[in-house]
């Protein structure tokens, strides 16, 4: 397997430019099984799990080519397969998001239960039962979820508890073919999922209330194909800026939206890092001290739980002692033990990591365990004295397009080496 080898300490310099985010593109990639036609996304990530969804999409019949940020999808023939198997399955958790267009557009479905991130259990529990509130029959069988709505899905009113980006996207793009009019309430109001009920209306999906906690859906006859660019990646935008945190030097970051990062602005300004919009792009820069924070993750629009590993790679080199909660995954802290590795003081207890600032961190070989704790052991080895090796560098590989690259281009001295 390949691996990242990081001599460090360097500081970044340069500019940088966000791309698609990938956790948007994955649900409109979804809801391309709802319409009949060609439809056509730019702005799209060539990451593993674009690749991982697309080969999802051809088992299911759909013929699809990405290429130069382009990617298309046809499905005039319509859907070959509804069974989405375990061996595609397995390597990514949001291929559970073609369970809720293939029952609306096919009346059946039947999906592995997902893998993915080696971080805890992520139930689907929502899913299933925001799809039951349509009317589907849902069950278990040999490891696979199956649904069945053989004469169609019908409008319903379901409540989310808690918030799930994943089930909201799933059940609304359920309810834009089901008859009648749906209610859904608590739902998360993520960016990503505003950008997929905006494609979805483009499409003739009659849906109200995006960006609230209430979604109001009229079913419709027919979708027409998707015409949509990927928003940028707010992620990914957070973890350059957290580069510079963790590393120090300046950076300019294009093609960021603001009312998407504010969130994580917020932290990264309170651990020392200066950051102000120069016309279309976003400047940070942090040349002292780190500053210790207390971060709570949220859903949109409080912090992320995405960026909850890179801004702990920050903490761990603070002037005191920071506290981080993650009230969405409590186990998402593998990453804490491998910064450990690098000099980091850390303790996590009860869904709490207590980081207690050193004044260096040092390089050492270490382990990811998932896509942003990759993300945070790239950061802290950018900033650690020496070399550090990150293995499973897979797991950057499916959110992270090229980032080795993007951040050789900054200064940093990283490279890929074949494994």
């Amino acid at each position: 397997m390949d691996y990242f080898v990081i001599e460090g300490p360097t500081p970044l310099d340069g500019d940088v430019r966000v791309a698609g985010a990938k956790n948007a593109v994955l649900p409109l990639m979804a809801a391309a099984l709802l319409c009949r036609g060609e439809s056509v996304i730019t702005n799209v990530p060539d990451l593993r799990d674009t690749r991982f969804f697309l080969d999802l999409l051809r088992e299911l019949g759909v013929a699809g080519e990405l290429g130069a940020g382009t990617l298309r999808l046809e499905t005039a023939s319509g859907v070959r397969s509804v069974t989405a198997p375990y061996d595609i399955v397995r390597k990514m958790r949001a291929s559970i998001y073609v369970l809720g267009p293939l029952l609306a557009a096919c009346g059946e479905a039947r999906v592995s239960k997902p893998g993915g991130c080696a971080w805890g259990p992520r139930p689907v529990d929502l899913h299933v039962a925001g799809l039951a509130a349509l009317g589907a029959e849902m069950s278990e069988e040999h490891g696979y979820i199956v649904a069945r709505a053989p004469g169609g899905l019908r409008g319903g009113r379901y409540r989310f508890e808690p918030v799930s980006v994943g089930a909201t996207c799933n059940v609304l793009m359920a309810a834009a073919l089901a008859r009648g009019e749906t209610t859904l309430e608590n739902c998360a109001c993520e960016p990503e999922v505003v950008q997929l009920g905006e494609a979805l209306v483009g499409a003739g999906a009659r849906v109200e209330g995006l960006g609230t906690r209430t979604l109001h859906i009229q079913g419709v006859d027919e979708l027409q194909p998707l015409r949509c660019a990927v928003i940028p990646d707010r992620i990914e935008a957070g973890t350059f800026l957290a580069a510079v945190a963790v590393a120090g030097g300046r950076i300019r970051l294009a093609g960021c939206r603001l009312d998407h990062v504010a969130p994580i602005l917020g932290v990264l300004r309170d651990l020392g890092c200066e950051i102000r919009a120069e016309g279309d792009l976003l400047v940070a820069e942090r040349s002292g001290p780190l500053r210790p924070v207390k971060v709570e993750t949220e859903p949109f629009p409080g912090f992320p739980t995405d960026m909850q590993a890179q801004v702990m790679a920050a903490a761990a080199l603070a002037d005191g002692v920071s506290f981080i909660t993650d009230t969405i995954y409590p186990d998402r802290f593998t990453h804490a033990a491998e910064l450990e590795r690098l000099g980091a003081n850390i303790e996590v207890k009860n869904g709490t990591a207590t980081v207690i600032g050193v004044a260096a961190l040092q390089g050492a070989p270490v382990m990811a365990t998932d896509l942003r704790a990759s993300a945070a052991l790239v950061l802290a080895g950018i900033a650690a004295r020496g070399r550090t090796e990150v293995r499973r560098v897979y797991h950057i590989d499916r959110g992270y397009e090229r980032i080795e690259e993007r951040l050789a281009a900054l200064g940093a001295r990283i490279e890929r080496v074949a494994g």
